[in-house]
């Protein structure tokens, strides 16, 4: 079966039955999403925000392209420099061996009040089934949320990644300038620090992080965050990073 059939197979399913653990947070049905045709570009409207911001998935390439590629260009919405590098990305001509999909902001609420956290208050990048636990409570900057994905934002996100099972993910943050050893592949991390021009460093983890998660969900992929410098990035800096994305698959 190639992969565009099994996107589509799995939205015809649904996630009830092909994604039980996600099923159990109540993540609804997204049959909706079918799978662009070959060499199609594809501008999804995803879901909503809290505040009904859309939030937009967008795919060019081919889904049988033996890479497949995620970036998220901002999940907390103070650190918003990664959207112009994935806004570059959408106009880029992608190569031959890679599926790419992007999320310009998986929180629009945040970015437009400038907050790290979404409308509800959560920080979004504690809000996922990784060794979860409260944290803080509403208004504190990394209040975790009443439960694990309780938040539209990162049910959405959760349900992308298990649809789309990327092979590499990445996620836009910042304000420290390092590429964090994140959990899966080091050689792909440290692929996209060389090319991006950032050095390479262990962060800390914490709990309901959205990296650690996944890469504990999906063995033998890599989801890694990339902290760019503080303040916006340069016109020769965004497409340095843009083409690092292109260029960091396994050859």
């Amino acid at each position: 079966m190639s992969r565009r059939a099994a996107l589509g197979t799995a939205a015809a399913i649904g996630c009830v039955l092909v994604y039980p653990v996600l099923a159990a947070y109540g993540i609804p049905d997204y049959s909706h999403l079918q799978p662009a045709d070959r060499g199609i570009v594809q501008n999804i409207a995803a879901g909503d925000s809290v505040q009904e911001r859309p939030i937009r998935l967008f795919e060019h390439g081919d889904p049988d392209a033996p890479h497949r590629i995620l970036v998220v260009g901002c999940i907390h919405g103070d650190e918003p420099a990664g959207i112009a590098i994935a806004e570059r990305l959408e106009g880029m001509t992608v190569p031959k061996e890679i599926d790419l999909w992007v999320i310009t902001s998986s929180n629009p609420d945040g970015v437009a009040q400038r907050t790290r956290t979404n409308a509800d208050g959560v920080d979004l990048n504690r809000n996922f089934p990784w060794r979860w636990r409260p944290i803080g409570r509403q208004g504190d900057r990394h209040y975790s949320g009443p439960r694990p994905l309780s938040e539209p934002e990162s049910r959405l996100l959760a349900r992308e990644i298990e649809r789309l099972r990327p092979e590499i993910t990445i996620w836009f943050h910042q304000p420290f300038g390092v590429v964090d050893q994140s959990g899966g592949d080091v050689a792909i991390e440290r692929r996209f620090a060389s090319l991006a021009g950032l050095p390479l460093q262990r962060l800390p983890r914490y709990p309901g992080g959205v990296t650690d998660w996944q890469n504990a969900r999906f063995p033998g992929t890599t989801s890694f965050v990339v902290e760019l410098p503080a303040g916006p990035l340069s016109p020769l800096r965004v497409g340095q990073f843009a083409r690092a994305v292109l260029a960091v698959a396994p050859r």
